[in-house]
């Protein structure tokens, strides 16, 4: 049921289609395959209440199958899995066939959560067009570090952004983006294993650090930042330092009124004062 709020997105369009198109209103990414039985049921419904949105959300339907590495970013560990994406970055999700009220609810809620920070929900709620980005110059800088981006060239995208912030330090879009390559690298060089090798040995900081980045990877957020925030608690001299620095770098993927972050900063200055 193609239509200009159900896009197909594949791996080279998932910029422009999902992170850029965020910016403006939500974009449910809906995570599916052909083998899946319960994606028959969940798609279909995700496909109707699109239609009905009427612009205040997109929907980005993905086979997990042709495009692994979008699966493999989102964490997800079975299908269907459905990720919200806001201001370019996960804000919710859920997994499995839900019966149709409580999709309803969880869009719902989805759109009054975000109607203040993304301008094509009332827009589109009110009869007019889905608002579209303002045309902008394209800088080169941006467009090297994000072509190196798509391709999974975290290096060279890593040293492009900084570039831009050792000319401009004040720069919040090199800021964030710089935060989600170092992110993405270290989360996909991570063995999922990981996380049992940081429970049975809390000291080695190394696993702890490689566990929390898994542990956000697959959407368990406050189990990241509640695994960092005990180390600092238990910790003291440079192991401390090392958690509370990569604590903060993973607040950076996030709006800062996001509730976890919120809650996070505050037990992180409990902890350390």
């Amino acid at each position: 049921m193609a239509s200009e709020f159900i896009i197909d997105v594949t791996e080279e369009t998932f910029q422009a289609d999902v992170v850029e198109r965020s910016l403006q209103v939500p974009v449910i990414v809906d995570l599916w395959a052909e083998w899946c039985g319960p994606c028959k049921q969940l798609s279909p419904l995700l496909e109707r209440l699109a239609q009905a949105g009427n612009g205040a959300w997109v929907l980005a339907k993905i086979d997990v199958d042709a495009n692994p590495r979008i699966a493999e970013l989102f964490g997800a560990q079975s299908i269907p899995t459905v990720v919200a994406i806001a201001g370019g970055q996960p804000v919710e999700a859920f997994a499995g066939a839900q019966p149709e009220p409580q999709v309803k609810q969880w869009i719902a809620a989805l759109l009054d959560a975000l109607r203040d920070r993304l301008p094509g929900i009332s827009a589109a709620e009110n009869g007019a067009d889905p608002v579209e980005p303002e045309p902008e110059l394209e800088d080169p800088r941006f467009t090297e570090a994000e072509a190196a981006f798509e391709r999974g060239d975290y290096p060279v995208a890593e040293a492009a952004y900084q570039k831009i912030l050792d000319a401009e330090p004040a720069d919040e879009q090199a800021k964030a983006a710089l935060a989600q390559v170092r992110f993405l690298a270290r989360a996909e060089a991570a063995d999922p294993s990981v996380i049992v090798r940081a429970d049975t040995s809390p000291e080695d900081i190394d696993a702890q650090l490689a566990a929390a980045d898994v542990e956000l990877a697959s959407q368990r957020v406050d189990q990241s930042f509640a695994r960092l925030l005990s180390v600092i608690r238990r910790t003291a001299g440079t192991d401390r330092d090392r958690a509370r620095t990569h604590l903060v770098e993973l607040f950076a993927l996030f709006p800062p009124e996001d509730p976890s972050v919120v809650k996070a900063r505050r037990d992180l200055a409990s902890a350390l004062y």
